[in-house]
């Protein structure tokens, strides 16, 4: 019976003010996906802050529906990952799911989206760029999925995964994104030059929620490969690759 009222709880339509309507249809026209129950959407969105603010039942905030849906995203990413990488081992495929559904990468597709808009936040989260915080947003993205999950079944949410996903994982098809392009550097430098790169950060631009790193890798003292991305890790992996493709055009034995 417990149980029954808890799943009761959970799936219970409330009525929404017109304007919170119009807001969420605005986000359901991006996802091209309409909710059979937009108070689902909006939960999904809600922030423990503003529940608690307003007093609200704990089960509105989106906490629950995010472990749903970190669940969903990871099945649904592994699903696109097995049919664009077919021959590849699950390590490799391991790390590149990794390296589409950490904190980092949510809230750039979150980001997209412009779901910091969309956000309900208590007035402290609010005050302090809340809406522009990766975590936050990153959450608030599975929490979603997990609503669409609920709300449509698995079909409708992977036909969202797949339209925020697939480009990224197409174009690591195409680019070979998922080689450790620093973890070859470093054998090379070790084999060639007998010591370890060393990766320096040399400048960053651009505000908070969308800066570009720019850095430097050095071996022996000497820069030998320069590389720029939106996080240090992607700048890294950028210069180890040109670094990599200078010594083996010199010396390709």
């Amino acid at each position: 019976m417990e149980a029954k009222s808890f799943i009761a709880r959970l799936f219970r339509k409330i009525p929404l003010p017109r304007e919170e309507v119009d807001l969420l249809q605005a986000l359901e026209d991006t996802l091209s996906y309409h909710f059979k129950n937009l108070s689902l959407l909006k939960k999904a969105l809600s922030h423990k802050s503003y529940i608690n603010e307003k007093r609200l039942d704990a089960l509105e905030h989106n906490e629950r529906l995010e472990f749903l849906g970190d669940a969903v995203l990871e099945l649904g990413v592994s699903d696109l990952l097995m049919h664009h990488f077919p021959a590849s081992r699950e390590g490799d495929m391991s790390k590149l799911r990794a390296s589409l559904v950490n904190e980092t990468a949510l809230a750039e597709v979150a980001r997209v989206l412009n779901l910091g808009r969309f956000l309900f936040l208590g007035k402290g989260e609010e005050q302090s760029a809340g809406r522009e915080r990766n975590s936050l947003l990153a959450d608030a993205l599975e929490a979603m999925l997990g609503a669409i999950y609920l709300d449509g079944g698995f079909s409708k949410v992977f036909d969202v995964v797949k339209t925020l996903f697939l480009p990224t994982i197409l174009k690591a098809t195409k680019e070979d994104i998922n080689r450790d392009y620093k973890t070859k550097l470093q054998e090379e430098a070790q084999l060639r030059f007998k010591t370890m790169p060393h990766y320096k950060l040399m400048a960053e631009a651009g505000p908070d929620h969308d800066k570009t790193f720019e850095v430097h890798l050095f071996v022996s003292g000497k820069v030998i490969g320069q590389g720029s991305g939106k996080s240090k890790k992607q700048a890294e992996q950028e210069a180890a690759r040109n670094a990599l493709e200078a010594i083996l055009l010199v010396d390709p034995s």
